[in-house]
């Protein structure tokens, strides 16, 4: 929101969430029903039918622009800004859509209001010229100069210092202003497509392939990567002065006052408004190359929908803990086709990037889904891209890797540690988080506990967590005979206060894999059920509490975190995934995988002199 907003900031259907799709279904339905009830094929008004389709195809435009841009930046190579984006501007920027919407009321409303003159031809190759001529003349004259009277201190309080509230740019930051700004530009935009509709040139094709244009470069202009090769300019000099670079609108955001061309740079040379280091900027932005992270978070897809919740999907999802949408059912084709090319797919790929102090950390993404990491003959395959990560991430200079979800369970946590005895030459590290799961769960527990029970499947950060609850002289009680069993042969010494219990009524449970609804149910009212599991429980029961899965909530210091990993709340980070982070920083030159655990006390404290706090109880 602008720092001072004036009158049509808001969008009318603002409160309208997603539902405000629903506003442009009169025009289609109504120009679908014209053309299909038309009997005359040469009055059938082609423009109006396609409008909904080129609407959808604009959404899908914008968001592989988002997509590809976040991926891009994410790798590091031609980066021009390497200031962070926050949970609060992708909030802001989540109506990146809403001049789409705008976009289908005006060509319905046009379609209807001026029925003869938008009932158009397919293509005319002379109007199509002309109305891109028109673009590059008076329509880019007159956007400069209101682009300057915006930056007025009046107008810039009131409407676009929401615009200019984004330093550091993405695609969907294109068209995020305040309505009335909208409608302005809208204003000039529209002067090609109607001068040619006054002058029988405007054609479908013309009319389509202006607005696809405008999206392409806006998007590329907002990118925060450098896209236009220098040879584009070296074959050609003047288009330095009709096509603007993204490092040149990227000036804009972060000087202010200079560069406020919409595309065609020529405005800001004549005026003089052109950066002075417009030229330098974009040629140290193409020499840059590849990031070299110093940490590797490995994690993988869980659902088949959880593709469009990667920081590389939709940033209205990602940027909230996983939760299932109902109208992702009608993403149907893209989760499909989504599906089959996770089988043919060779390699990790990277998701997002952080900071942290002056580590730099990655997130990548295995390109497999839970039901087939519990597919026994997908192991050897899941194994092999492990191992792929592993060496690639070597060979980029990470230090160390931190195992997420799946790829830390116990057959994959082996067959690493078995991976790192057989290529010693690898001087990368491997952390699971085994120890800082053991040590969130143990600090989770209230301080006045005296017993608990465990129910769920027996892993090696559980045998150190009983340990140390024993040691501390808390009761552990256990309804299932072989997890009672599994735990003394790890250490018969628990004995003292390990029991096998047939009763449920402790108030505190740790739970993991296994755990059943019936059992929930058996649990006293106000029980506290905290997970040790990789995924949380499922929450069958209101009067009781649920803590989330071994997490912690990262410092300030931690940047460009804008996205929520998996179920987890905002800034809230995984065990494991803190846990690579706490090695590195603290130096911790061991591997974590397997049969090997890490000491407790020691990441416990260093997570907590790092800035890390753990997750308080939700209630």
């Amino acid at each position: 929101m602008a720092s001072k907003p004036g009158i049509l900031s808001d969008w009318p259907w603002k409160s309208m969430g997603n539902f405000k799709y629903a506003l442009v279904v009169p025009g289609a339905i109504y120009s679908t029903y014209s053309f299909i009830m038309c009997k005359d094929e040469n009055e059938r008004n082609w423009f109006m039918f396609l409008v909904l389709p080129f609407l959808v195809f604009r959404l899908i435009h914008y968001q592989l622009w988002i997509s590809y841009s976040r991926y891009r930046t994410a790798k590091g190579n031609n980066r021009i800004l390497d200031k962070s984006i926050d949970f609060d501007q992708v909030d802001r920027e989540r109506s990146w859509d809403d001049q789409i919407i705008l976009n289908g009321i005006l060509f319905y409303g046009a379609g209807i209001v001026l029925k003869d003159q938008f009932n158009m031809p397919f293509f005319k190759a002379d109007g199509t010229l002309i109305i891109l001529l028109l673009h590059w003349g008076p329509a880019e004259f007159l956007y400069y100069w209101l682009h300057r009277a915006l930056h007025h201190h009046y107008l810039y309080a009131r409407y676009h210092s929401h615009h200019h509230s984004s330093i550091v740019t993405e695609p969907n930051t294109s068209f995020v202003h305040p309505m009335a700004e909208v409608l302005a530009y809208y204003g000039l935009l529209l002067i090609p497509t109607l001068l040619s509709v006054y002058i029988g040139k405007a054609n479908i094709v013309g009319v389509f392939t202006y607005v696809t244009v405008i999206d392409f470069l806006n998007n590329m202009g907002h990118c925060n990567f450098e896209f236009i090769p220098q040879w584009f300019y070296t074959i050609f000099p003047p288009l330095k002065y009709i096509v603007y670079t993204p490092s040149f609108h990227c000036l804009h955001h972060t000087q202010f006052r200079t560069n406020y061309t919409l595309f065609c740079p020529l405005y800001d040379y004549v005026y003089g408004t052109v950066d002075k280091s417009t030229d330098s900027v974009y040629e140290n932005a193409l020499k840059r190359e590849a990031e070299s992270p110093d940490v590797v978070h490995l994690s993988h897809l869980t659902t088949p929908d959880s593709i469009y919740h990667l920081p590389l999907g939709f940033p209205s999802l990602s940027s909230k803990p996983q939760v299932s949408k109902w109208y992702l059912l009608f993403m149907w084709p893209v989760t499909v086709w989504s599906l089959l090319l996770t089988w043919v797919l060779g390699h990790a790929f990277i998701s997002e990037r952080n900071a942290f102090k002056k580590l730099k950390l990655q997130a990548w993404v295995v390109p497999k889904y839970n039901m087939q990491y519990s597919s026994k003959w997908q192991r050897e395959t899941i194994s092999k891209l492990i191992g792929q990560a592993i060496r690639d991430a070597d060979k980029k200079g990470a230090k160390w890797l931190s195992l997420g979800l799946l790829n830390q369970h116990e057959v994959f946590s082996r067959n690493v540690e078995l991976y790192m005895k057989r290529n010693p030459q690898l001087k990368i590290k491997v952390v699971d988080g085994s120890s800082l799961a053991a040590a969130i769960v143990l600090n989770s527990i209230p301080k006045e506990t005296t017993q608990v029970l465990l129910r769920g499947r027996v892993s090696k950060d559980v045998y150190v967590l009983v340990q140390a609850l024993c040691q501390k002289g808390i009761k552990v009680l256990t309804v299932q005979e072989d997890e009672y069993k599994k735990l003394l042969k790890f250490d018969n010494k628990l004995q003292s206060n390990l029991f096998l219990s047939e009763r449920y009524d402790t108030k505190v449970w740790l739970v993991g894999d296994g755990l059943t609804d019936k059992e929930q149910f058996k649990a006293p009212k106000g029980t506290i059920f905290i997970p040790f599991s990789i995924f949380p429980p499922k929450k069958v029961r209101k009067d009781c509490y649920y803590h989330t899965t071994p997490a912690m909530v990262a410092p300030a210091s931690v940047e460009n975190l804008h996205s929520c990993e998996d179920w987890l709340p905002r800034r809230a980070m995984s065990a494991s995934r803190v846990a690579g982070i706490i090695h590195a920083s603290e130096g911790f030159d061991v591997n974590e995988c397997g049969g090997t655990i890490f000491s407790v006390d020691k990441v416990w404290e260093a997570s907590l002199e790092n800035g890390f706090r753990p997750l308080p109880i939700s209630t």
